[in-house]
């Protein structure tokens, strides 16, 4: 049974014997630049949103980036340092997350990692920040157009893809305007992690150059700090898109040039997208202090709905905490005997980075990692079985069934129109216990297409 009654039409297209040979993912193979993003690793068919389902899901994903927003008043009198210490911060993190908190504007820009169980989409994670992968899904989605029943599909039944850059642009252009030219952008990351993705970063800044904006791609180090400005090749920048991440704060080397740059965004000279603060809300452990049941009588009944029907179970790992029922219960002993049911994240990390499935893990080793974690920046979030997708490669003339993490990008309504939504890529795979749907993981991808 598929979720959705798009995606059952479409694999009755797939199944039919007049289908014409092969599929959308050769389209996307014939793009070098996709091919190496992706790994080659393509799902033959791209995932489909009914108008509804789209406007829930991003009404529910405005309602949590809201609530995470207001951590800082609703629970900690106002303090951001207080609620980065919370979530596992050390101090020189904590430092220039508050400075940079004091600056410039901060616009919803976030992609939410889901799966969705068969009742209704559950929010496994929120990456508030800049620093956001899958970005080429507009690609994808042109690339997979040209396979003609896909094309004809798309055009019968109305659908729509959001332009991702194109809601990052317009993003860049609220954060200034310089008269008479388009703003420079410099998309960048400190200098160890631009030796590895400079290449992805470079795809990005020509993608972002014709809508609205000049991009270039570089590391820190190659920017210049002179009387206040912040300059690359002898060139005044206007914006900085930065992709390097709080975890990157705690290298020496990156926190000193980082700090000349934030001096710089005090000082009005740049601006700086997005601010450091967007990692804090963004990471797991703010996202469990909206699902601890201590917590709850800090939200109205209209917010508790929303977080008791989007959220799973998340819990920081304490040594006592209250079980999914309600019922106050010893941490260990609990993780012990659901472990099948549980999944270990550290709170900052990202990437899939130091999660551990209690389902692929054996009882010992798991009682371990559980065991280390306790009281430190960790997170347990209750398990969330995606169901079955029919995306995958023809088995006996019907699709293959793939489990599937769904990537929605939320932007400033304000700012990118309609209500917010700013595209969505999916990363499948054909086994229903990987612990993290993830190209990391071996998981293929593929675009997202709307109604409505």
């Amino acid at each position: 049974m598929s979720r959705s009654p798009l995606a059952s039409a479409y694999a009755a297209v797939l199944a039919s014997p007049d289908r014409p040979p092969g599929h959308p993912a050769q389209a996307a193979r014939d793009d070098a630049e996709l091919t190496m993003t992706y790994q080659d690793r393509f799902l033959p068919a791209p995932a489909f949103l009914g108008d509804d389902e789209r406007r829930s899901v991003v009404t529910d994903l405005r309602t949590v980036y809201d609530l995470l927003r207001s951590l800082p008043d609703r629970l900690f009198g106002g303090d951001v340092a207080a609620l980065a210490r919370a979530v596992g911060m050390d101090a020189g993190q904590t430092a220039l997350i508050s400075r940079s908190a004091r600056t410039g504007p901060l616009l919803p820009l976030g992609r939410a990692d889901l799966h969705h169980d068969g009742e209704g989409f559950r929010l496994l994670e929120f990456n508030l920040t800049s620093a956001l992968g899958g970005y080429q899904n507009p690609e994808l989605n042109r690339a997979m157009l040209r396979y003609r029943p896909l094309h004809d599909f798309v055009e019968l039944h109305g659908l729509r893809f959001r332009d991702t850059v194109r809601c990052m642009a317009l993003g860049l252009l609220a954060e200034t305007l310089p008269a008479g030219r388009p703003p420079l952008v410099v998309v960048t990351d400190t200098t160890p992690n631009f030796a590895i993705v400079g290449k992805a970063l470079a795809i990005l800044a020509r993608l972002l150059t014709g809508h609205g904006v000049e991009a270039v791609a570089c590391d820190l180090g190659r920017l210049r700090h002179e009387r206040g400005r912040v300059s690359v090749d002898g060139r005044t920048v206007d914006v900085v898109l930065r992709y390097f991440l709080v975890e990157d704060l705690t290298d020496p080397v990156a926190a000193a040039q980082i700090e000349a740059l934030l001096a710089a965004v005090e000082a009005g000279r740049v601006g700086l997208c997005s601010r450091l603060d967007s990692d804090l809300y963004g990471s797991k452990g703010a996202l469990a202090m909206l699902s601890d049941d201590r917590h709850r009588d800090s939200f109205d009944a209209a917010e508790r709905a929303c977080i008791d029907r989007f959220l799973p179970w998340t819990r920081p790992v304490l040594p006592v905490v209250r079980d999914p029922g309600g019922t106050e219960v010893d941490l260990l002993a609990y993780a012990r005997s659901a472990r099948t049911e549980l999944i270990l994240k550290p709170t900052l990390l990202h990437g899939g980075n130091g999660i551990v499935a209690g389902w692929r893990a054996d009882d010992a080793s798991w009682e371990r990692q559980v065991t280390a974690a306790m009281s430190g920046p960790y997170v347990l979030q209750q398990r969330v079985r995606p169901m079955a997708e029919p995306i995958g490669e023809l088995t006996d003339g019907r699709p293959r069934d793939e489990f599937l993490n769904w990537g929605i990008y939320l932007g400033d309504r304000d700012t990118i129109g309609e209500d917010g939504y700013a595209g969505g890529f999916i990363r499948g795979s054909a086994d229903p216990d990987a612990g993290v749907v993830s190209m990391a993981g071996g998981a293929s991808v593929g675009c997202v297409f709307y109604a409505g």
